[in-house]
């Protein structure tokens, strides 16, 4: 009997060892998500010896190093080297600029990391880009020069996975390397620092960008999480995981994925909410995982800049790029738009640098033509916004400068302007972006208004609710942040129960990766 019963443990824990070891391995098809039951599993245990060591700066470092890079393991897999060899590149490089005397050697060492950071983002996310446009290029020649063997370059797409959150972590890098060149902060000392701060697991695979100036001071004191920092974490991350998971999710896999994969198959009308849909779906998507990223950062002691600030509220284009993935606009106006000369060069140059911003913006989010249009009518749009503003005294850069009436109507114009944007960068190629359009424009039907609100009634509802926690007073989400920071801990433990029923009951079927994880 004693022999069974050894036998039945030791089978049982051989499969629960490999059950164990395959789930914690990297999958392809499942990578680690914030909304994935895995991570809440992963992060309780993270929790079990992370709290202990919150006296402990060089032990606490070194565990949060090793867990984000495991963190970006089970996202990404074999890729998570290239934290390190960015890592180790900015640190040792960062260590030069400080000592090098010259101006010129100082820039020697800027250039070295731009060529690092920027070669490898290039050969992941823009080889077969650059590749196929390279090859088109030729056969064009080839015809007007009449040489066949030109016309015939074949093209072979090179089979290149895009590591995930590759921009982030090489912006936020190069913002670094820049601001020690620009001696705004002092290179750190000790390469398991940096690397803590290039890997932090919360903001690692899609933001927000966070720059160094403002994080680094925080890893070095004491882990300290106040009751009133505790409630307003979980609240965030409360927050984050309804948009992402409920609202996001649902109108995506239940309507707005539909519309752009066969826009021919749906009247203008359908096509058009398909556009609202998703105007809504990546603001809850990219809001929300962002929401979460500074809500878990909050529960281990440290604080991120706010990264979406209600964009679908702004009154102007310009106002929509100061709420809309701040972390992201601000780096390209510090690092980008000033480097350009800004606007200490004349109007024209200003709209110039406003233009090659916002297409180098575009091209950012992805190699195709479409997220360069996508770039390139913001770029306009701001240009022309500026150019208005130095013309009439009565148009403003913000809502809040505006009389009530101008700004609903700013409201209303600056959401559609986005939103016709945001068809070049969801449609998969511009013959999609063609069709909608054709069908918004030629095939509208709008008396099919409230057949289209009884088929899709749950869509509509999701939308409905969606928009109105957008467009609610920051004073109301303060109130509920500050009823769950003050509700004791059984109550807190019940509104995350609730929340998780709540996912339950809506997801649709597997857990939907976060839009920004392609970029």
């Amino acid at each position: 009997m004693m022999n069974t019963t050894l036998t039945f443990l030791q089978v049982f824990e051989n499969l629960s060892f490999e059950k164990l070891e395959h789930l914690l391995q990297y999958k392809a098809d499942e990578p680690l998500l914030f909304t994935s039951g895995l991570f809440l599993y992963l992060f309780i245990a993270f929790l079990l010896f992370y709290i202990p060591l919150r006296k402990q700066i060089t032990g606490r470092i070194i565990y949060v190093t090793f867990f984000s890079i495991y963190f970006y393991y089970l996202s990404s897999g074999k890729y998570f080297f290239l934290i390190l060899l960015t890592a180790t590149s900015d640190f040792l490089i960062g260590q030069m600029i400080d000592t090098s005397n010259g101006k010129l050697q100082r820039k020697g060492w800027v250039t070295l990391s731009l060529v690092i950071n920027l070669g490898m983002l290039g050969y992941f996310k823009y080889y077969n880009f650059l590749l196929s446009l390279l090859t088109q290029s030729g056969r064009q020649m080839g015809e007007f020069l009449g040489i066949e063997r030109l016309q015939e370059i074949p093209f072979e797409r090179v089979d290149i996975v895009l590591p995930v959150g590759i921009s982030f972590f090489t912006f936020q890098s190069l913002s670094y390397i820049i601001d020690i060149y620009r001696q705004r902060i002092t290179p750190l000392r000790r390469w398991i620092d940096y690397v803590f701060y290039v890997s932090f697991f919360p903001q690692l695979v899609a933001g927000p960008i966070v720059r160094a100036r403002d994080f680094i001071p925080q890893i070095y004191k004491e882990l300290k999480v106040t009751h009133a920092q505790f409630g307003e974490g979980l609240f965030l991350a409360l927050c984050g995981l309804f948009k992402k998971a409920v609202i996001a999710d649902y109108i995506s896999s239940n309507f707005v994925d539909r519309v752009f994969e066969a826009p021919l198959l749906y009247s203008g009308l359908e096509n058009l909410m398909g556009v609202y849909g998703y105007a809504l779906q990546i603001y809850c998507d990219f809001s929300g995982y962002s929401d979460m990223a500074i809500g878990i950062a909050l529960l281990l002691g440290f604080r991120f800049n706010i990264n979406f600030d209600s964009p679908y509220q702004s009154a102007t284009i310009t106002e929509f790029w100061r709420r809309w993935h701040i972390s992201l606009s601000s780096w390209l106006k510090d690092y980008l738009y000033i480097s350009l000369g800004g606007n200490r060069k004349g109007k024209k140059r200003t709209y110039l640098n406003l233009f090659i911003t916002m297409l180098l913006g575009g091209l950012w989010h992805g190699a195709a033509i479409r997220f360069i249009i996508w770039g390139a009518f913001h770029g306009v749009a701001l240009a022309i916004h500026k150019y208005l503003m130095g013309l009439f005294n009565w148009v403003k850069p913000v809502g809040s400068e505006m009389n009530p009436v101008s700004r609903m109507l700013g409201i209303v114009i600056t959401f559609h302007l986005v939103c016709f944007s945001w068809i070049f960068f969801r449609a998969e190629n511009m013959t999609v972006v063609g069709e909608m359009l054709s069908q918004i424009w030629n095939q509208f039907h709008p008396e099919i208004f409230f057949q289209f609100i009884e088929g899709y009634k749950w869509v509509c509802l999701f939308m409905a609710i969606g928009f109105v926690l957008h467009f609610i007073p920051g004073k109301v989400a303060g109130f509920f942040q500050k009823l769950l920071t003050d509700s004791p801990l059984l109550l807190q433990v019940f509104f995350v129960v609730l929340m998780i029923f709540i996912i339950v009951q809506v997801k649709s079927a597997g857990v939907q990766s976060f839009i920004y994880f392609q970029f």
